[in-house]
């Protein structure tokens, strides 16, 4: 990654977010070790994997197609609903991380991109364990 090239350009643009994307969700969809996590969400997760790769789109440094749609993106105050401790926390991390790891993000992209998924979530909880 060069020191002008975003996130987003460096890990592929738009099809490499819309892989990640699809690679969380087929993981928390499957993968046992996320059940919790997976219960946080609709039967059809049609709608999170838009609102995901749309929001990780301009968070990346991609353009800004989430609020167009979905208005501003006041992401903790639209998870309040939902418990968020410790182990959703976690089980959303170490989903996502690996979906990175299998989409081959790697090296000085996949470190900051775990630092920066790491300090959002963490910030997301509202449960204190």
């Amino acid at each position: 990654m060069s020191e002008r090239q975003t996130i987003f350009e460096a890990i592929g643009g738009i099809d490499q977010v819309d892989t990640l994307v699809g690679r969380f969700y087929d993981l928390m969809d499957l993968e046992p070790q996320y059940k919790e996590l997976r219960a946080m969400h609709a039967p059809d997760l049609s709608n999170s994997r838009e609102k995901l790769k749309f929001f990780l789109t301009g968070w990346m440094g991609g353009p800004d197609i989430y609020s167009p749609k979905y208005g501003y993106p006041m992401l903790r105050a639209r998870h309040l609903p939902f418990k968020i401790g410790l182990l959703e926390r976690d089980q959303w991390l170490a989903c996502m991380y690996q979906a990175m790891e299998e989409c081959g993000i790697e090296g000085n992209v996949a470190k900051q991109l775990e630092e920066s998924f790491f300090n959002t979530a963490n910030w997301m909880r509202n449960q204190p364990n």
